[in-house]
């Protein structure tokens, strides 16, 4: 019996349960936690629970416990993909996290430039992050991505990015910035600074959003067409919703897997064009070279 074989199929299995068993478990925890009712209702996520904290308390809702479920089955798939990977032997997954890596590095390199090939990584994670939170709706469960406190989270963390990289020659520069290309325009300048990540934030969710608020409405509208046209039928079959069967899943086409990607596929492009517009290259570039010949001057004199 082959033992190292063994070990690679049961941590493949180990890596698959990581990927499914988040999905399940949110499932249950909404049949759990949904209260009962025969009509279709646009809501909020669910507040399973309230933690007592001494100026407000903190609710702990459907959003953050699915956020934390995508995590979980984001890391289980990077690490079935990864797992086994060895130089000169090309397997399935392996070629399909080759060319994941290939085109987020593709993708920063041509938006940022050589400068920023560091940031595939992080890149990588807003798309992973932001699609599978809006693919989760193919499953019944509440997109993360419909809360506008989680994508505005995301939104603050990309504004401290460009903040700090708009810094990254000096404070003195960064708020000089705010009079270019004249004084009197920087109220306005401040103004854009700031609605940076509230538009990215209200983009995103704004869209995901509106797609969830469609298909609900579109299905309610199926349901009552289905008792209009079939309510003749006696007893169960006129409660039978016909026209609920098929036609949302073709809608859910477009608003959960097209929409969804594309939103993701948009942040991170806004991600990328925002951090890498705000640094200031060649004032930086001049900066360091300062700082190399006073450096190489000091040494010299010594």
């Amino acid at each position: 019996m082959n033992t190292k074989g063994l070990k690679f199929k049961a941590l493949d299995i180990c890596y698959i349960l990581m990927m499914v068993l988040p999905v399940l478990a949110a499932i249950v925890i909404k049949i759990l936690y949904t209260p009962a009712s025969n009509d279709i209702a646009i809501v909020g996520a669910l507040i399973f629970f309230t933690i007592p904290m001494p100026l407000q308390d903190f609710p702990v809702t459907e959003s953050q416990i699915n956020s934390l479920f995508v995590l979980i089955a984001i890391f289980g798939l990077c690490l079935y993909l990864t797992h086994g990977i060895r130089a000169g032997v090309k397997t399935k997954r392996q070629l399909i996290a080759e060319w994941i890596v290939e085109s987020v590095q593709n993708m920063v390199k041509e938006n940022m430039g050589e400068y920023f090939s560091g940031f595939a990584p992080f890149v990588t994670s807003i798309l992973a992050l932001s699609a599978f939170s809006s693919l989760i709706t193919l499953f019944g469960l509440y997109a993360p991505t419909s809360d506008l406190n989680v994508v505005a989270g995301w939104a603050l963390i990309v504004f401290i990015l460009i903040t700090y990289y708009k810094m990254k020659c000096g404070p003195l520069h960064y708020i000089k910035s705010f009079g270019d290309p004249v004084p009197f325009l920087s109220p306005l300048n401040i103004i854009s600074e700031v609605a940076t990540p509230v538009s990215m934030a209200f983009r995103h969710y704004g869209n995901v959003l509106s797609g969830y608020v469609i298909s609900v409405l579109l299905a309610t509208a199926l349901q009552g067409l289905s008792s209009l046209v079939f309510g003749f039928l006696p007893g169960f079959l006129a409660d039978i919703p016909v026209f609920r069967v098929g036609i949302p899943a073709v809608l859910s086409i477009y608003f959960d897997i097209f929409s969804g990607c594309l939103q993701a596929y948009i942040f991170a492009i806004l991600t990328m064009l925002y951090v890498a517009s705000g640094f200031p290259a060649d004032d930086y570039e001049k900066r360091r070279l300062k700082k190399l010949q006073k450096k190489a001057m000091a040494q010299t004199n010594k």
